[in-house]
């Protein structure tokens, strides 16, 4: 009986049901960057305005910004349990690097009416929300495909996984392993009449609910 409690125990933790973190959260694959250690917010800042207004701000007024948002960043993201934590208030977590192309893995999780997204290149959006649409697409697109192909998202509270892809202005988004968006032409939200910013923060966007993202890795591309 004692062996079969330590058995039960093991896969407990394995699978996730003790709510511990596994030793393989939060560890890139070869070839990647992991962006979240696990531990702390290093790495990461707090959300300045968007591209349009911070090319518009002096250096003085932008690292005011910076300061002011940072504040707000350690005010409501926090860690617990290996995972990115955001209390429902205050604004988006941002990289402190810039992105050109990369392949960018992140693993999130929402609650019920749970709304959120990963901006690319400081652009919205990958859509994360609960909606029998599904997740994963470019949802402020207007021109181009706007919707994933399919729901692939796992039940409300479960962990899921993005694999996204951005080369030049196209993004690849697998959901959980199947294809939903495939090298589709991202549009410029801040600027209609533009391509999309050619560098740029990858950003954990907010919507005002309770949101987790863990096993934050990046892979930049020529």
């Amino acid at each position: 009986m004692k062996n079969l409690l330590c058995v039960l125990l093991a896969l407990a933790f394995l699978f996730g049901a003790t709510g511990l973190t596994s030793a393989a959260d939060n560890t890139p694959p070869d070839g990647f960057t992991a962006l979240f250690n696990g531990k702390d917010l290093s790495g990461w800042k707090g959300l300045a305005g968007n591209p349009k207004s911070r090319a518009a701000m002096s250096p003085e007024q932008l690292a005011d910004a910076q300061k002011k948002a940072d504040e707000g960043m350690r005010a409501h993201w926090s860690v617990a349990d290996g995972a990115l934590v955001f209390d429902g208030k205050g604004k988006s977590l941002c990289t402190a690097k810039d992105y050109a192309n990369f392949e960018f893995y992140v693993d999130w999780k929402i609650l019920p009416k749970g709304d959120s997204g990963i901006y690319l290149r400081g652009s919205p959006q990958i859509q994360i929300w609960d909606n029998p649409v599904g997740s994963g697409g470019l949802y402020n697109n207007q021109k181009n495909p706007s919707k994933p192909s399919k729901n692939a998202d796992n039940p409300i509270e479960q962990w899921n996984t993005f694999y996204i892809k951005m080369v030049g202005e196209r993004v690849t988004v697998k959901l959980n392993g199947e294809l939903v968006v495939d090298n589709v032409v991202m549009e410029n939200y801040w600027d209609r009449n533009k391509p999309i910013y050619p560098t740029g923060q990858i950003e954990l966007q907010n919507h005002g609910n309770t949101l987790y993202f863990k096993n934050v890795y990046v892979r930049e591309l020529p």
